[in-house]
Protein backbone atom coordinates (compact mmCIF):
# COMPACT_ATOMS: atom_id res chain seq x y z
CA UNK A 1 0.00 0.00 0.00
CA UNK A 2 1.36 3.41 -0.95
CA UNK A 3 1.91 6.16 1.65
CA UNK A 4 -0.93 8.26 0.25
CA UNK A 5 -3.43 5.40 0.66
CA UNK A 6 -2.06 4.61 4.12
CA UNK A 7 -2.48 8.23 5.17
CA UNK A 8 -6.03 8.33 3.82
CA UNK A 9 -6.91 5.07 5.58
CA UNK A 10 -5.33 6.28 8.81
CA UNK A 11 -7.34 9.50 8.78
CA UNK A 12 -10.53 7.51 8.24
CA UNK A 13 -9.68 5.20 11.15
CA UNK A 14 -8.80 8.13 13.41
CA UNK A 15 -12.05 9.86 12.49
CA UNK A 16 -13.93 6.68 13.33
CA UNK A 17 -12.22 6.42 16.74
CA UNK A 18 -13.13 10.03 17.59
CA UNK A 19 -16.73 9.44 16.53
CA UNK A 20 -16.92 6.20 18.54
CA UNK A 21 -15.41 7.86 21.62
CA UNK A 22 -17.80 10.79 21.42
CA UNK A 23 -20.85 8.55 21.07
CA UNK A 24 -19.57 6.24 23.84
CA UNK A 25 -19.22 9.02 26.40
CA UNK A 26 -22.62 10.42 25.48
CA UNK A 27 -24.27 7.01 25.99
CA UNK A 28 -22.28 5.79 29.02
CA UNK A 29 -21.89 9.04 30.99
CA UNK A 30 -24.80 11.00 29.59
CA UNK A 31 -22.58 13.93 28.62
CA UNK A 32 -23.37 16.57 26.01
CA UNK A 33 -21.80 16.37 22.54
CA UNK A 34 -19.30 19.13 23.36
CA UNK A 35 -18.19 17.47 26.60
CA UNK A 36 -17.96 14.05 24.96
CA UNK A 37 -15.86 15.11 21.96
CA UNK A 38 -13.60 17.22 24.18
CA UNK A 39 -12.98 14.26 26.49
CA UNK A 40 -12.35 12.01 23.49
CA UNK A 41 -9.76 14.34 21.95
CA UNK A 42 -7.79 14.93 25.18
CA UNK A 43 -7.87 11.20 25.87
CA UNK A 44 -6.46 9.97 22.54
CA UNK A 45 -3.95 12.85 22.38
CA UNK A 46 -2.71 12.02 25.93
CA UNK A 47 -2.33 15.70 26.84
CA UNK A 48 -3.06 14.95 30.51
CA UNK A 49 -5.93 17.35 31.18
CA UNK A 50 -8.42 16.50 33.91
CA UNK A 51 -11.67 14.67 33.33
CA UNK A 52 -14.71 16.73 32.36
CA UNK A 53 -16.77 14.94 35.02
CA UNK A 54 -15.93 12.03 37.34
CA UNK A 55 -16.08 8.79 35.39
CA UNK A 56 -18.10 5.74 36.33
CA UNK A 57 -16.50 2.31 36.46
CA UNK A 58 -17.83 1.56 32.99
CA UNK A 59 -16.56 4.93 31.80
CA UNK A 60 -13.04 4.19 33.04
CA UNK A 61 -12.96 0.85 31.21
CA UNK A 62 -14.20 2.59 28.06
CA UNK A 63 -11.48 5.25 28.48
CA UNK A 64 -8.76 2.59 28.73
CA UNK A 65 -9.98 1.01 25.50
CA UNK A 66 -10.21 4.46 23.86
CA UNK A 67 -6.63 5.33 24.91
CA UNK A 68 -5.27 2.09 23.42
CA UNK A 69 -7.15 2.46 20.16
CA UNK A 70 -6.76 6.23 19.92
CA UNK A 71 -3.01 6.34 20.52
CA UNK A 72 -2.49 3.54 18.00
CA UNK A 73 -4.58 5.45 15.46
CA UNK A 74 -2.67 8.69 16.02
CA UNK A 75 0.71 6.94 15.69
CA UNK A 76 -0.46 5.24 12.50
CA UNK A 77 -1.52 8.58 11.00
CA UNK A 78 1.74 10.29 12.03
CA UNK A 79 3.89 7.51 10.57
CA UNK A 80 1.90 7.52 7.33
CA UNK A 81 2.16 11.32 7.11
CA UNK A 82 5.94 11.29 7.64
CA UNK A 83 6.33 8.49 5.09
CA UNK A 84 4.23 10.46 2.62
CA UNK A 85 6.39 13.57 3.05
CA UNK A 86 9.67 11.67 2.83
CA UNK A 87 8.67 9.64 -0.22
CA UNK A 88 7.34 12.73 -2.00
CA UNK A 89 10.57 14.58 -1.35
CA UNK A 90 12.61 11.53 -2.34
CA UNK A 91 10.70 11.14 -5.59
CA UNK A 92 11.17 14.83 -6.37
CA UNK A 93 14.90 14.68 -5.67
CA UNK A 94 15.32 11.42 -7.60
CA UNK A 95 13.31 12.81 -10.53
CA UNK A 96 15.52 15.89 -10.70
CA UNK A 97 18.67 13.82 -10.61
CA UNK A 98 17.42 11.54 -13.37
CA UNK A 99 16.43 14.58 -15.44
CA UNK A 100 19.88 16.15 -15.03
CA UNK A 101 21.56 12.85 -15.91
CA UNK A 102 19.57 12.57 -19.14
CA UNK A 103 20.29 16.20 -20.05
CA UNK A 104 24.02 15.68 -19.40
CA UNK A 105 23.99 12.94 -22.05
CA UNK A 106 22.39 15.11 -24.74
CA UNK A 107 24.42 16.12 -27.77
CA UNK A 108 23.50 18.10 -30.89
CA UNK A 109 20.25 19.05 -29.18
CA UNK A 110 18.17 22.22 -29.04
CA UNK A 111 17.65 24.40 -25.99
CA UNK A 112 14.10 25.76 -25.89
CA UNK A 113 13.76 28.76 -23.59
CA UNK A 114 10.11 29.26 -22.65
CA UNK A 115 7.22 26.79 -22.59
CA UNK A 116 4.24 29.05 -23.21
CA UNK A 117 1.88 28.73 -26.14
CA UNK A 118 4.65 29.22 -28.70
CA UNK A 119 7.15 27.04 -26.84
CA UNK A 120 4.63 24.23 -26.48
CA UNK A 121 4.06 24.12 -30.24
CA UNK A 122 7.81 24.13 -30.87
CA UNK A 123 8.28 21.27 -28.41
CA UNK A 124 5.48 19.29 -30.06
CA UNK A 125 7.12 19.70 -33.47
CA UNK A 126 10.52 18.67 -32.11
CA UNK A 127 8.96 15.57 -30.57
CA UNK A 128 7.22 14.64 -33.82
CA UNK A 129 10.51 15.07 -35.70
CA UNK A 130 12.48 13.10 -33.13
CA UNK A 131 14.82 16.02 -32.45
CA UNK A 132 16.43 16.01 -28.97
CA UNK A 133 15.78 19.13 -26.89
CA UNK A 134 15.62 20.47 -23.36
CA UNK A 135 13.24 23.15 -22.03
CA UNK A 136 14.16 25.98 -19.66
CA UNK A 137 11.33 27.89 -17.97
CA UNK A 138 11.10 29.89 -14.76
CA UNK A 139 7.43 29.07 -14.12
CA UNK A 140 6.77 25.87 -12.12
CA UNK A 141 3.35 25.35 -13.76
CA UNK A 142 4.92 25.31 -17.21
CA UNK A 143 7.64 22.91 -16.07
CA UNK A 144 5.04 20.59 -14.56
CA UNK A 145 3.13 20.63 -17.85
CA UNK A 146 6.31 19.92 -19.81
CA UNK A 147 7.09 16.97 -17.54
CA UNK A 148 3.58 15.62 -18.02
CA UNK A 149 4.25 15.65 -21.77
CA UNK A 150 7.46 13.70 -21.22
CA UNK A 151 9.91 16.48 -22.11
CA UNK A 152 13.31 17.07 -20.55
CA UNK A 153 13.15 20.37 -18.70
CA UNK A 154 14.85 22.61 -16.16
CA UNK A 155 13.26 25.08 -13.78
CA UNK A 156 15.20 28.33 -13.77
CA UNK A 157 16.08 31.61 -15.46
CA UNK A 158 17.20 31.09 -19.05
CA UNK A 159 19.09 34.40 -19.00
CA UNK A 160 21.53 32.87 -16.50
CA UNK A 161 24.81 31.50 -17.83
CA UNK A 162 24.77 28.70 -15.26
CA UNK A 163 21.32 27.55 -16.41
CA UNK A 164 22.38 27.51 -20.07
CA UNK A 165 25.48 25.53 -19.14
CA UNK A 166 23.34 23.07 -17.20
CA UNK A 167 21.21 22.65 -20.32
CA UNK A 168 24.37 21.65 -22.22
CA UNK A 169 24.87 24.72 -24.39
CA UNK A 170 28.45 23.65 -25.16
CA UNK A 171 27.07 20.53 -26.89
CA UNK A 172 23.89 22.06 -28.31
CA UNK A 173 22.94 22.30 -31.95
CA UNK A 174 20.89 25.45 -31.48
CA UNK A 175 18.92 27.61 -29.06
CA UNK A 176 15.42 29.06 -29.39
CA UNK A 177 14.47 32.04 -27.23
CA UNK A 178 10.67 31.83 -27.11
CA UNK A 179 9.69 33.50 -23.84
CA UNK A 180 6.97 36.13 -23.88
CA UNK A 181 9.23 39.10 -23.10
CA UNK A 182 11.41 40.74 -25.76
CA UNK A 183 13.77 41.91 -23.01
CA UNK A 184 14.25 38.38 -21.70
CA UNK A 185 14.76 37.02 -25.21
CA UNK A 186 17.43 39.68 -25.78
CA UNK A 187 19.25 38.76 -22.56
CA UNK A 188 19.01 35.06 -23.40
CA UNK A 189 20.49 35.74 -26.83
CA UNK A 190 23.33 37.80 -25.34
CA UNK A 191 24.13 35.12 -22.77
CA UNK A 192 24.01 32.29 -25.30
CA UNK A 193 26.12 34.16 -27.82
CA UNK A 194 28.71 34.91 -25.15
CA UNK A 195 28.94 31.23 -24.21
CA UNK A 196 28.82 29.86 -27.76
CA UNK A 197 29.87 32.30 -30.51
CA UNK A 198 29.17 29.65 -33.17
CA UNK A 199 25.73 28.56 -31.90
CA UNK A 200 22.64 28.91 -34.08
CA UNK A 201 20.20 31.14 -32.19
CA UNK A 202 16.58 31.75 -33.13
CA UNK A 203 14.57 34.28 -31.16
CA UNK A 204 10.96 35.37 -30.90
CA UNK A 205 10.06 39.06 -31.18
CA UNK A 206 6.82 40.98 -30.81
CA UNK A 207 7.66 43.88 -33.14
CA UNK A 208 10.18 45.19 -35.66
CA UNK A 209 12.08 47.23 -33.09
CA UNK A 210 12.66 44.15 -30.96
CA UNK A 211 13.69 42.23 -34.09
CA UNK A 212 16.46 44.74 -34.78
CA UNK A 213 17.75 44.59 -31.20
CA UNK A 214 17.73 40.79 -31.17
CA UNK A 215 19.78 40.70 -34.35
CA UNK A 216 22.27 43.10 -32.78
CA UNK A 217 22.40 40.85 -29.73
CA UNK A 218 23.49 37.96 -31.93
CA UNK A 219 20.36 36.11 -33.07
CA UNK A 220 20.76 34.32 -36.41
CA UNK A 221 17.02 34.34 -37.04
CA UNK A 222 14.27 36.44 -35.51
CA UNK A 223 10.65 35.35 -35.84
CA UNK A 224 7.58 37.56 -35.42
CA UNK A 225 4.70 35.10 -34.78
CA UNK A 226 2.04 37.69 -35.64
CA UNK A 227 3.73 38.50 -38.94
CA UNK A 228 4.21 34.81 -39.80
CA UNK A 229 0.57 34.08 -39.03
CA UNK A 230 -0.69 36.98 -41.13
CA UNK A 231 1.54 36.03 -44.06
CA UNK A 232 0.34 32.43 -43.90
CA UNK A 233 -3.31 33.51 -43.92
CA UNK A 234 -2.66 35.64 -47.00
CA UNK A 235 -0.86 32.80 -48.78
CA UNK A 236 -3.68 30.37 -48.01
CA UNK A 237 -6.12 32.82 -49.55
CA UNK A 238 -3.93 33.45 -52.62
CA UNK A 239 -2.30 30.02 -53.15
CA UNK A 240 -4.18 27.36 -51.16
CA UNK A 241 -2.89 24.44 -53.24
CA UNK A 242 0.73 25.55 -52.81
CA UNK A 243 0.34 25.89 -49.04
CA UNK A 244 -1.34 22.49 -48.83
CA UNK A 245 1.51 20.95 -50.79
CA UNK A 246 4.20 22.34 -48.49
CA UNK A 247 2.20 21.38 -45.40
CA UNK A 248 1.96 17.83 -46.71
CA UNK A 249 5.65 17.55 -47.57
CA UNK A 250 7.11 19.39 -44.56
CA UNK A 251 4.76 18.80 -41.65
CA UNK A 252 3.15 15.41 -42.18
CA UNK A 253 5.58 12.59 -41.56
CA UNK A 254 5.07 9.17 -43.07
CA UNK A 255 4.07 10.47 -46.49
CA UNK A 256 5.87 9.40 -49.64
CA UNK A 257 7.62 12.73 -50.22
CA UNK A 258 9.50 14.71 -47.57
CA UNK A 259 11.65 17.82 -47.48
CA UNK A 260 14.87 18.21 -45.52
CA UNK A 261 17.73 20.63 -44.91
CA UNK A 262 21.05 18.76 -45.13
CA UNK A 263 24.49 20.23 -44.36
CA UNK A 264 27.47 19.11 -46.45
CA UNK A 265 30.30 17.97 -44.17
CA UNK A 266 33.98 18.68 -44.77
CA UNK A 267 34.78 15.03 -45.51
CA UNK A 268 31.78 14.42 -47.72
CA UNK A 269 32.47 12.80 -51.12
CA UNK A 270 30.08 15.39 -52.58
CA UNK A 271 32.52 18.25 -51.91
CA UNK A 272 33.77 19.47 -55.27
CA UNK A 273 31.04 17.55 -57.10
CA UNK A 274 28.25 19.13 -59.13
CA UNK A 275 24.60 19.33 -58.20
CA UNK A 276 23.83 16.97 -61.07
CA UNK A 277 26.22 14.36 -59.62
CA UNK A 278 24.54 14.62 -56.21
CA UNK A 279 21.12 14.22 -57.79
CA UNK A 280 22.33 11.17 -59.68
CA UNK A 281 23.79 9.54 -56.57
CA UNK A 282 20.79 9.92 -54.28
CA UNK A 283 17.91 10.38 -56.77
CA UNK A 284 16.62 13.16 -54.48
CA UNK A 285 15.53 16.51 -55.91
CA UNK A 286 17.79 19.39 -54.82
CA UNK A 287 15.44 22.36 -54.78
CA UNK A 288 17.88 24.97 -53.51
CA UNK A 289 21.34 25.40 -52.08
CA UNK A 290 22.36 27.90 -49.40
CA UNK A 291 26.03 28.75 -49.79
CA UNK A 292 28.34 29.38 -46.86
CA UNK A 293 28.30 33.10 -47.54
CA UNK A 294 24.53 33.22 -47.17
CA UNK A 295 23.65 33.28 -50.88
CA UNK A 296 20.59 31.20 -51.70
CA UNK A 297 20.34 29.55 -55.11
CA UNK A 298 16.86 28.35 -55.94
CA UNK A 299 16.61 25.56 -58.51
CA UNK A 300 20.42 25.49 -58.86
CA UNK A 301 21.89 24.52 -62.24
CA UNK A 302 23.36 21.06 -62.59
CA UNK A 303 26.90 22.41 -63.01
CA UNK A 304 26.87 24.27 -59.66
CA UNK A 305 29.75 23.03 -57.47
CA UNK A 306 29.00 21.79 -53.94
CA UNK A 307 31.25 23.09 -51.18
CA UNK A 308 31.75 22.05 -47.57
CA UNK A 309 29.30 23.86 -45.29
CA UNK A 310 26.63 24.28 -47.99
CA UNK A 311 23.03 23.64 -46.99
CA UNK A 312 21.04 21.56 -49.45
CA UNK A 313 17.26 21.94 -49.46
CA UNK A 314 16.08 18.65 -50.88
CA UNK A 315 12.89 16.70 -51.50
CA UNK A 316 12.43 12.99 -51.96
CA UNK A 317 11.44 9.74 -50.31
CA UNK A 318 12.80 8.85 -46.89
CA UNK A 319 15.22 6.39 -48.51
CA UNK A 320 16.52 9.00 -50.96
CA UNK A 321 17.00 11.57 -48.20
CA UNK A 322 18.77 9.05 -45.98
CA UNK A 323 21.15 8.19 -48.82
CA UNK A 324 21.95 11.86 -49.42
CA UNK A 325 22.46 12.48 -45.69
CA UNK A 326 25.00 9.64 -45.63
CA UNK A 327 26.90 11.15 -48.54
CA UNK A 328 26.86 14.60 -46.93
CA UNK A 329 28.19 13.19 -43.64
CA UNK A 330 31.08 11.52 -45.40
CA UNK A 331 29.82 7.94 -45.44
CA UNK A 332 28.01 5.65 -47.80
CA UNK A 333 24.40 4.48 -47.68
CA UNK A 334 23.70 1.29 -45.69
CA UNK A 335 27.03 1.49 -43.87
Amino acid sequence: MGPQKRLRRGLIILGGIIAAGTIGYMLIEGWSFGEAIYMTVITISTVGYGEVHPLSATGRIFTIILIAGGVSGVLFVLSAFIEYLLEGRFRTTLGRRQMKTKIAKLKDHFILCGYGRVGEEIARTFSEEGAPFVIIDSRPDNINMAQEHGHLCLLGDATSDSMLLEAGIERARGLIAAVGSDIDNTYITLSARGLRPDLFIEARASNKEAETKLKRAGANRVILPSSIGARRMANIALRPAVVDFFDTVISRRGRELQMENIVVGGNSPLVGQTIEAARHRSKASILAISKKGGKLLANPPGEEIIEAGDHLIVMGTREQLTALECFCEGGKPNE
